[in-house]
């Protein structure tokens, strides 16, 4: 029974094995019964065709069927119970029907499966889904109850129809090969030299059941699932694992005759390409050693220039055009000759040989001297190529070097300086590729008269090699007076940025000079609290002025070394003219504020000095005190010191600068006189007890 005869009963699934096994290694196989009656003959048909695809061995172990009547009514799952007497009584162990979550009527009871287990020759238990576990592992039962086993009715139903179709169309062409294959092997061995006719040709594409095949057997044997969760892993089902043998064994047996048909084929095509490959070697081989070699013996030059060497080549393309059609001709017959040479008779293997060995030896001699043409041509190009390129760089570099250096600053120096240095680099790789071009297109000049077929090709060598040569000494010769010019503009360039140096450098320090007497104005105005911190300082402040001394010092040397610079140079420096007078401006204006600042400086360590020295004596001590006039030396002091703070720093310019803001001073201000009413204070203090000791 074939599944394409009953597809639409086997389409509704009235019964199915899963590939499940209960824990015997017997076969589940599943009656799914719906809320629609059952065709009893149908369910019969259907269970006949799945029962007739086990082996008997596994027949033998016994079936588990699990009638699923959750759907179904009660005497519909009794008589599929009694219906598997009839159907597999031998082969079913147990029958499982599945009842619904609401039992049937009372009147089940009245028919008991356990009593009539003699008579139906299996074990009948009613058991709900949940509980069907107890008798089959879940990784044999199917998702519908509960279990993890995947089954797809339509995949299953799709691969059988594909076995069953290929079993049948390679069992159907086995026979058609096998009588060609016999048919032809007899003909050969009554007429051995006349091929025989067949007029059979198979029914169907060989290599068309052959893929049919290959894919189903790599189906069946990559059938492998596993259970989510770290389930158990499920093999093939039985059906399968008895189809792969059987589809390989037909698989063998095809490939075995469908190459003996193939061997047929190809015997027959033999014999009749052989004289026509004879004739078509003689064709091509008369050619080149006529026609062809002679087109080679008329070209030797290799140009002068780019052009010539351009032309030179399109003539030799046309002559490889020519060439190239012959060349097909003999790759065409050279793959003929090699597959008749695996599939040829032993008396045809000496005359093959010995053609395609003269063929190759006439071909690959003369597309050897197509080859040397086209590289002696194309090393001539590249040379001329080469020898144009150098030619115009030694053209734009001289042309740099005669137009007169009149950059507008250090940058624009150095960039024409780099770009002076690149272009030559460029010039000396120029040459060096155009020796090495040439001396390579030397080489190639020297071994041409190898191909020259006994004619001699001194002369024309020798005017080769002469103009090579005469290219290579006309570059060199310009590329050495190149030199020379470039060296003279490097030293005078890098004079000019020593120059812009020194000038930037010169305005740089005027630029340091300037900042500094701005910090020495805005940021240099404290006095300090006390005498330790005015000496503080005050030793800042001269390390300060060594700095802008330095710096001046600095800037004096640099505009020393542009006047040494323009004298070398013959030209006028465009900005330390300006730049010296500015300098001198600067540094006689730090000078008069430093020397302010110095005063002050000097001023409030006086100050502070005798301040905290009367502050510090001790009402005993006042005997050691012999002069009130240090009171008013102090009180003098430091009201000059409050009237300096006052006064702006006049520069010879006339200009004025106040050292720090108002605010700045005014803070300053106020700490000088909170000191100098500490000290009128003392002052008061020590008269009291004098005029006590008076009035006494």
């Amino acid at each position: 029974m074939e599944a394409s005869v009953i597809l639409p009963i086997l389409k509704k699934k009235l019964a199915f094995l899963s590939g499940g096994k209960d824990r015997r290694s017997g076969l589940i196989l599943t009656i799914p019964l719906c809320l629609e009656q059952t065709n009893m003959d149908e369910l019969s048909v259907t269970l006949d065709y799945l029962l007739s695809i086990p082996s008997e061995k596994c027949k033998a172990r016994g079936f588990t069927v699990i009638v699923d009547g959750r759907k179904s009514q009660w005497n519909v799952v009794k008589t599929v119970v009694l219906m598997l007497q009839n159907v597999v009584p031998a082969e079913v162990s147990l029958v499982c029907v599945v009842k619904p979550d609401e039992f049937w009527d009372k009147k089940v009871t009245h028919f008991c499966f356990w009593k009539e287990k003699d008579r139906l020759g299996f074990e009948v238990i009613l058991v709900s889904a949940n509980k069907l576990t107890r008798y089959i592992e879940p990784c044999q039962l199917t998702e519908d109850f509960g279990g993890t086993l995947t089954y797809d009715h339509m995949d299953w139903l799709n691969k059988r129809l594909v076995f069953e179709k290929f079993t049948k169309e390679s069992t159907s062409l086995l026979d058609e090969l096998a009588l060609i294959n016999n048919g032809t092997e007899k003909g050969s061995q009554q007429e051995k030299d006349r091929s025989v006719d067949i007029n059979f040709l198979p029914s169907v594409d060989p290599e068309t059941v052959l893929q049919t095949g290959h894919e189903l057997l790599s189906e069946l044997q990559q059938r492998r699932f596993n259970g989510s969760d770290g389930g158990v892993s499920w093999s093939p089902m039985d059906d399968e694992l008895l189809a792969q043998p059987q589809v390989m064994k037909l698989l063998d047996s095809l490939r075995e005759q469908y190459t003996r048909y193939q061997e047929v084929c190809r015997q027959r095509s033999k014999r009749t390409q052989l004289e026509e490959i004879q004739q078509k070697v003689m064709q091509v081989v008369n050619w080149l050693e006529g026609p062809g070699s002679e087109q080679l013996r008329t070209q030797w030059g290799i140009g002068d220039s780019i052009r010539a060497s351009q032309a030179l080549q399109q003539k030799h393309e046309e002559i490889e055009s020519q060439h190239s059609e012959w060349f097909a001709v003999y790759v065409e017959l050279n793959q003929q000759i090699a597959a008749l040479l695996n599939a040829g008779d032993e008396e045809d293997l000496v005359e093959l040989k010995a053609l395609q060995q003269q063929l190759s030896d006439v071909c690959y001699r003369q597309a050897s001297q197509l080859e040397f043409r086209q590289n002696l041509l194309q090393a001539a190009l590249e040379f001329h190529s080469v020898a144009q390129d150098l030619s115009q760089q030694l053209d734009g570099l001289l042309g740099m070097l005669c137009v007169d250096v009149a950059p507008s600053d250090g940058a624009s120096i150095q960039q024409t300086l780099k770009l002076l240095e690149e272009k030559l680099k460029s010039v000396d790789l120029g040459l060096q590729g155009l020796r090495e071009k040439g001396q390579g297109l030397l080489d190639q000049i020297s071994n041409q008269a190898s191909w020259a077929y006994g004619k001699d090709v001194t002369t024309e060598n020798k005017e080769n090699v002469d103009h090579i040569q005469g290219v290579m000494e006309d570059m060199q010769l310009r590329k050495q007076r190149c030199e020379d010019m470039v060296d003279v503009r490097r030293l005078k360039m890098l004079q000019m940025v020593q120059l812009f140096k020194c000038e930037e450098d010169a305005a740089q320090a005027v630029e340091w000079l300037s900042e500094l007497l701005d910090a020495l104005l805005k940021t240099h105005i404290r006095l300090g609290d006390d005498a330790q911190e005015t000496k503080v300082l005050l030793e800042k402040h001269r390390k300060f002025v060594d700095v802008a001394q330095s710096t001046y010092d600095y800037g004096r040397q640099l505009l020393q070394a542009t006047v040494v610079l323009c004298q070398s140079l013959r030209c006028t420096s465009r900005s330390s003219g300006d730049t010296l007078p500015r300098l001198n401006r600067v540094w006689k204006q730090f000078t008069i504020t430093s020397e302010e600042r110095v005063h002050r400086l000097e001023t409030a360590v006086a100050f502070h000095s005798n301040a905290e020295k009367i502050l510090q004596e001790c009402p005993e001590q006042a005997e050691a005190i012999n002069e009130m006039e240090q009171f008013d030396e102090i009180e003098a002091v430091g009201k000059s010191l409050l009237d300096r703070l006052t006064v702006p720093v006049v520069y010879p310019d006339g200009t004025e600068q106040y050292f720090g803001s108002p605010s700045d001073m005014a803070s300053t201000a106020e700490h000088i006189r909170e000191k100098m009413k500490l000290v009128s204070l003392k002052k008061q203090q020590l008269r009291q007890p004098e005029a006590t000791t008076t009035e006494s």
